[in-house]
């Protein structure tokens, strides 16, 4: 399987009230390096998985709602707790629309599957992964 990995950052501030995330119940910032690999079985008639500058404006798209933002304030996380599990799942899932909707163009139709993952540091990520689906 091919694969094209692009990346770009995001920095957000949270709190994960639950007694299971000790400290990290309080608000805090947290940057993460987000990368993103799309994968396909074969190449295009251009020997590419996706055309990289789509692939990263379909990113940077994806991120900007969220860049600076207190994801507690924001309606779409109301009583949601954000790991960064859960904001891999919801990145994955924007991308993906994007991609069925025709942002990554006719190369993005042959995608088997996408991958996001957030670093948190060098010691520490997440990823979600699975099919663009229908």
């Amino acid at each position: 399987m091919f694969s094209v990995e692009v990346r770009d950052r995001i920095m957000i501030a949270h709190s994960l009230p639950d007694p299971f995330f000790g400290p990290a119940q309080n608000m805090h910032g947290a940057t993460f390096v987000v990368d993103v690999a799309f994968f396909r079985e074969t190449m295009t008639a251009q020997n590419v998985v996706v055309d990289i500058g789509a692939a990263l404006d379909i990113l940077n798209k994806t991120l900007k709602p969220l860049a600076y933002q207190n994801l507690d304030a924001l309606p779409e996380f109301k009583g949601k707790l954000t790991t960064t599990e859960f904001l891999c799942k919801h990145i994955f899932d924007a991308i993906a629309k994007a991609a069925r909707g025709g942002a990554l163009g006719k190369d993005g139709q042959g995608l088997a599957k996408i991958r996001v993952t957030l670093s948190e540091t060098d010691l520490a990520r997440a990823a979600y992964e699975g099919p663009i689906g229908a």
